[in-house]
């Protein structure tokens, strides 16, 4: 069982990767919950709901927020987890130097010619945050501000249709459940 030894140590140093560099920051959510938790959420649900089986993208998926939301340089993810993973982290990665409503419209124009893997990553990611905006929202963020959010979500997924039809199905639960509270709610 060599291999899967392996494949164990590199997924416990992805964690502990991850954890360190993201050690001081806290999501959005109302809660401020410890930024870990999310790219923890998005590998679980990878293997757990879409069956992902491959290594690399369970990497990817752990250390996705690593190069636009942390200090973190490229070489580093390829010195550690190879040239495979790096790839899936810079498919999902947003240029932050760029401005915000042109890295959300970059994604809704790559998301089609992201490599398989990248697809998977973004829908799980897509899931975890529309319901993190569904469940937790900001606490300045607007019932607008949050449909907006949701119609964005759907536009970037938009372009990765047929590339996972389990997570697609979880994830339209998901904006549909979105969609409904902000409709209950009062203006």
């Amino acid at each position: 069982m060599p291999d899967r030894e392996n494949d164990i140590s590199l997924l416990l140093a992805a964690l502990k990767f991850c954890a360190e560099r993201h050690r001081m920051q806290r999501r959005k959510d109302a809660d401020k919950t410890p930024y870990i938790n999310h790219p923890i959420e998005v590998a679980e649900l990878l293997w757990r709901v879409g069956s992902v089986r491959d290594l690399q993208v369970i990497l990817a998926a752990l250390l996705h927020d690593l190069l636009e939301d942390t200090e973190t340089r490229p070489a580093e993810i390829e010195e550690r987890f190879g040239r495979d993973v790096l790839l899936l982290v810079l498919e999902v990665s947003d240029d932050k130097s760029l401005p915000k409503s042109q890295r959300k419209q970059l994604q809704i124009d790559h998301a089609p010619r992201l490599s398989l893997g990248a697809k998977w990553i973004k829908i799980a990611d897509k899931i975890c945050n529309v319901r993190d905006v569904t469940c937790s929202p900001p606490a300045n963020w607007s019932r607008q501000r949050r449909r907006e959010y949701l119609e964005w979500t759907e536009r970037v997924v938009a372009g990765v249709r047929g590339a996972h039809p389990v997570l697609e199905a979880l994830y339209d639960e998901v904006l549909q459940e979105g969609r409904r509270g902000t409709e209950a709610e009062k203006p």
